[in-house]
């Protein structure tokens, strides 16, 4: 009995092994069944996934290339077609614009397509248009009259300052010019700017009345003159005698004429009116005697005769030693200009 037991036993044991291993092939059957078809299915994908990456060239003359592009460099691209050949070498100029601005995504290619890329004058103006922007200003004072804004600045009160100085210096020379107290013009032209120069420039030169002397008739001064003299000292008539004539000698001669800066003006006109005799180089028998001195910055010269004359100097003769000299008197030099006798 017990080894028919163990005998059911070890049957029971191999049937179970063999119900596995069945179902083991069975179970290995169909995951090899699942394993070939996804392994078919992946091929499948991979093919269509490698025509799908084969990309499209449009080329300018109406040509396309389909393929992957497998070498570029700045002379073209190389494309392998799907056939597994290759194409020769393209040009990037031949590419179409669209395809150059797609690729020019690509920052691999940029550096090759942007050489080629048309750029619109649109985009011309967008690139190479410069953006104006508001410069800073400085604000704007506020406004003031002209009087009010010469005051309000240093440079404006410096400028006020030299008109100022201006006019009491043209005062000064108007008092020079018109012979008038030069204390009195320039207080003038302190007090009343421009007002107090032009008042006196309106004004007439003030002139110098000359003092001339009558002459008395020879004979009645001469016998009075003697008489005088007898009466004072009769121990020497002859002496009485001529300082007598001398006095009446002296009472005939021609008045001295003095011509002062300021009284009057030295130009060329002036010599050619005043001291007409002296331009010859033989004066008459009654200006022989005449002497003319002109008093200037460098000293006083007895003139003997005037050589030349134009309209800023003149050209005087005058006794040096024993013999005479030319020398240039400029009129703004001349000081004083003197005519007398010689004897006076």
């Amino acid at each position: 009995m017990q080894s028919l037991h163990q005998t059911a036993g070890l049957g029971k044991h191999i049937l179970l092994v063999w119900r596995s291993l069945r179902e083991l092939q069975t179970f290995m059957a169909q995951d090899m069944h699942k394993f070939y078809r996804f392994a078919v299915l992946l091929a499948f994908c991979g093919m269509l996934a490698g025509f799908a990456r084969a990309d499209t060239f449009h080329l300018v003359d109406g040509r396309t290339l389909v393929g992957d592009m497998v070498s570029q460099d700045e002379n073209g691209f190389i494309v392998k077609q799907p056939d597994d050949t290759y194409a020769d070498r393209t040009p990037w100029g031949k590419l179409t614009q669209d395809n150059l601005k797609a690729l020019q995504q690509n920052p691999k290619l940029a550096a090759f397509v942007e050489p080629f890329i048309e750029v619109s004058q649109q985009e011309k103006r967008e690139k190479t248009e410069i953006p104006i922007k508001d410069a800073p200003r400085l604000a704007r004072p506020a406004g003031h009259s002209l009087m009010a804004a010469y005051f309000t600045s240093g440079i404006g009160i410096f400028t006020l300052l030299l008109i100022y100085a201006a006019n009491v210096y043209a005062a000064y020379e108007i008092s020079i010019f018109r012979a008038q107290p030069a204390a009195l013009v320039c207080g003038l032209a302190a007090v009343l700017p421009f007002l107090g120069p032009i008042i006196f420039l309106s004004m007439p030169t003030r002139m110098q009345r000359a003092m001339t002397e009558e002459e008395a008739p020879m004979d009645e001064n001469l016998e009075a003159a003697i008489a005088a003299e007898q009466e004072a000292t009769p121990g020497n008539p002859a002496k009485s005698t001529r300082r007598a004539a001398a006095g009446v000698a002296a009472s005939t001669l021609p008045a001295t004429k003095s011509f002062v800066r300021g009284q009057f003006t030295f130009n060329r006109r002036f010599f050619e009116t005043q001291v007409p005799t002296f331009f010859a180089v033989m004066r008459s028998e009654a200006d022989r005697d005449m002497v003319l001195s002109i008093k200037s910055l460098r000293g006083t010269h007895a003139v003997q005769r005037i050589t030349r004359i134009s309209s800023n100097e003149m050209y005087i003769q005058v006794q040096k030693g024993h013999a005479s000299e030319e020398i240039v008197l400029p009129f703004a030099e001349i000081q004083e200009v003197q005519l007398k006798h010689k004897d006076a």
